[in-house]
C-alpha cells in the first residue's frame, strides 16, 4: 500500500486550518480573540459501560459474551481468557449517542495475548469504528457494521514497518485524494509503535465530509466523502446498504477481533452547536449551528 507524506501538523492548530481551508459544505468560522473552555464530553466513567452495548458476532445485540469488554483498573479492557474457541467472534462496544462534526481523541495499548485461531492479520490489530451503523439494527449474524474505522496496529516481530491510524472501510468508500479508493484500508504516515506502549489516537470528524486522523499529535491521514459502499461487511439488512449514500453522522465504536487491547481517556469535543457569536451557547470551534442558542 502507498503512503503519503504530508506536513506535520500539531493538534491545537489542526482544527483551525481544517475550517480556514475547507471548501466543502457550508461552515462558519470565526477565531475566538481569547482562549475560551472547550466542553469536552468523557464517554467512558472509567467505572462502568453502561452507556455502551456490546455486538458480538453470532451473539445478539446486547449480549457481552464472556465478558470480552470489561472495565478493570479504570481502562476498558479487551479480554479473550472465558472464550474456548474464537470462531469469528468480531466484537464492538458502541457509545450510546450518535455524533455527526466532534473531535474523539482516546488512548489504547496493545497488550495481553492475540488469539491464535483468529485470522492472522488480527495480530496487534483493533481499531475504533465511527460513522458506524445503529448496533440494534445489525442482525445476528453480521459480522462488521457499515462503517469507517480507525484501525490501530503496532508492529510485529518481523521488524518491518506497520503503520497505524489506518483507515478501513467495511461496507463503507471513501474520497482518497480526489477519486472513490477501491482499497479497504488505506496507510496512514504514522510511525510504528510496540505493542506496550500507550498511543494517543484522534478523530475529527466533519460529518459527511473531511475526516483526520491523528496520531500522538500529528495529522497522518486525511479523506473525505465517506459513503456506504464497498464489501467485507457481511450478512446486514441489505434495506441499509444503500450504496453512494453519504454518511453524515453515526455511532462511534471499538473494536474486538481477536488480540487483547485496552483503551483510556475516551473523550469527545461536539463541533455543533450554536454559531450566533452574540449569544451565551456560543462557541468558537463549532463547525456547524444546531440551531440551539441560548
Amino acid at each position: 500500500m502507498r503512503t503519503i507524506m504530508k506536513p506535520v501538523i500539531t493538534s491545537t492548530k489542526l482544527v483551525a486550518c481544517l475550517l480556514a481551508l475547507i471548501a466543502i459544505g457550508n461552515f462558519s468560522f470565526s477565531p475566538s480573540k481569547k482562549k475560551e473552555k472547550e466542553d469536552w464530553i468523557s464517554l467512558f466513567n472509567g467505572k462502568d459501560i453502561k452507556n455502551w452495548t456490546v455486538k458480538i458476532h453470532h451473539y445478539e445485540t446486547g449480549d457481552n459474551y464472556a465478558n470480552t469488554f470489561r472495565v478493570e483498573d479504570g481502562l476498558i479492557k479487551v479480554r479473550y481468557d472465558q472464550y474456548d474457541k474464537f470462531n469469528e467472534k468480531y466484537g464492538h462496544l458502541y457509545f450510546n449517542t450518535p455524533y455527526s462534526y466532534y473531535h474523539l481523541s482516546l488512548e489504547y495499548r496493545f497488550t495481553g495475548i492475540w488469539r491464535k485461531d483468529a485470522p492472522s492479520y488480527t495480530e496487534l490489530n483493533s481499531g475504533v469504528m465511527f460513522h458506524s451503523q445503529d448496533p440494534k439494527t445489525m442482525p445476528k449474524e453480521q459480522d462488521w457494521p457499515i462503517s469507517v474505522e480507525m484501525q490501530f496496529l503496532a508492529g510485529l516481530a518481523d521488524g518491518k514497518p506497520r503503520p497505524t491510524g489506518n483507515m478501513c472501510s467495511p461496507g463503507t468508500d471513501v474520497i482518497f485524494e480526489g477519486k472513490k479508493d477501491p482499497r479497504h484500508c488505506i496507510n496512514s504516515t504514522s510511525k510504528t509503535y510496540p505493542k506496550e506502549e500507550w498511543v494517543k489516537a484522534e478523530l475529527i470528524v466533519l460529518g459527511d465530509s473531511l475526516i483526520t486522523h491523528m496520531i500522538n499529535g500529528e495529522s497522518v491521514l486525511q479523506y473525505s466523502k465517506p459513503q456506504i459502499g464497498g464489501g467485507v461487511a457481511n450478512r446486514y439488512d441489505p434495506a441499509l446498504k444503500i450504496d453512494g449514500k453519504l454518511l453524515k453522522e453515526g455511532f462511534i465504536a471499538l473494536q474486538s477481533e481477536g488480540q487483547e487491547i485496552d483503551f483510556r481517556n475516551i473523550k469527545l469535543l461536539n463541533l455543533e452547536g450554536c454559531t450566533d457569536p452574540k449569544s451565551k451557547a456560543y462557541r468558537s470551534y463549532f463547525v456547524k449551528s444546531n440551531g440551539k442558542c441560548k
